[in-house]
């Protein structure tokens, strides 16, 4: 941290001023990484917005391949739709509007048998998801790739 003494000592008045000066700035530059090393909270700062960073290109990579994935299930999903039998695709028509007729009876049974106060908490807790869809989105997107790390880790 310190230079040893040289042999001379600066002979002039101005010398010694010169070296004074010297001295004074390089004690405030070893003062000024010091500090810095030691500001805790702005090294925190500093880390946080890294890994900001980091999860904002992560999300934005997920994204696109979701999309890309997305688009290959959707051509593969076309393919075999026109594989199928057009005597297949009618029972399957016929079995979607059962499914969904049972589904419209069984919503509405639910809606007779549940508590006011229960629906509306029920409404209040879809109006909060609605609200805050990328939040909740970026749960499941951090949620996915942890569970992803994880399931790697353990093979």
């Amino acid at each position: 941290m310190t230079e040893p003494h040289d042999k001379q000592a600066p002979a002039t008045p101005e010398e010694l001023r010169r070296h004074v000066e010297e001295t004074r700035r390089e004690l405030g530059q070893t003062i000024g990484d010091l500090s810095d090393k030691v500001d805790v909270k702005a090294r925190a700062q500093e880390k946080a917005h890294d890994v900001r960073q980091q999860a904002a290109a992560k999300a934005e990579a997920l994204k696109t391949k979701a999309a890309v994935v997305a688009h290959q299930v959707q051509d593969a999903a076309h393919q075999v739709q026109d594989k199928v039998p057009d005597s297949v695709k009618g029972k399957a028509a016929q079995a979607t509007g059962q499914a969904k007729s049972g589904a419209a009876r069984a919503t509405d049974l639910i809606h007779e048998k549940t508590p006011d106060e229960m629906r509306e908490k029920a409404a209040m807790g879809a109006q909060v998801a609605r609200n805050n869809r990328t939040l909740l989105l970026a749960a499941a997107v951090g949620g996915f790739v942890l569970w992803r790390a994880l399931r790697r880790t353990r093979k």
